[in-house]
């Protein structure tokens, strides 16, 4: 942009930030005519032609032919807010360690607020801190919140 002023007749996208789109099917001198980069007639040469993931030409696809077994229970696992005890030693110095206060001091964000919290013990912590309805602590922050002098409180 050089150091000048931008005003309204002056303004332009970043170098490579804007690339031509491909005009396909207009005409030869273009490079993409004819037949617009698809070969020659065939299935995927129609409109809305192609086929669908898996497809075997109508032969049995391989997803049927292997036989299924056993449960997943991946869709229902539990994801917690994963916080580290360093992060809490720099937010906090006296108050209450809530779902509220962490949202209010930017730890938790987006999806994470509405996640079960975990606290693990990564870093140290140094004041007694009460934690208030947290819901897991890993072996190693357990120690170092009661190490500090520190409650682990849940109300319901």
């Amino acid at each position: 942009m050089g150091n000048y002023m931008l005003t309204l007749n002056n303004l332009s996208s970043p170098k490579g930030a804007h690339r031509n789109i491909k005009r396909l099917g207009r005409g030869q001198g273009s490079g993409q005519g004819k037949q617009a980069g698809k070969g020659h007639k065939g299935q995927k040469a129609r409109a809305g032609g192609g086929v669908r993931t898996g497809f075997e030409g109508g032969a049995m696809p391989l997803y049927m032919r292997l036989p299924k077994r056993g449960f997943s229970n991946a869709p229902f696992k539990t994801i917690y807010a994963e916080v580290n005890l360093a992060i809490v030693e720099a937010k906090f110095t006296t108050e209450e360690v809530t779902r509220e206060a962490l949202v209010e001091k930017g730890i938790l964000k987006g999806i994470n607020k509405r996640r079960p919290i975990k606290i693990l013990g990564n870093g140290e912590l140094s004041k007694s801190l009460t934690f208030v309805n947290i819901d897991k602590f890993s072996k190693s922050a357990e120690e170092m919140v009661s190490k500090a002098g520190g409650k682990i409180e849940t109300k319901k």
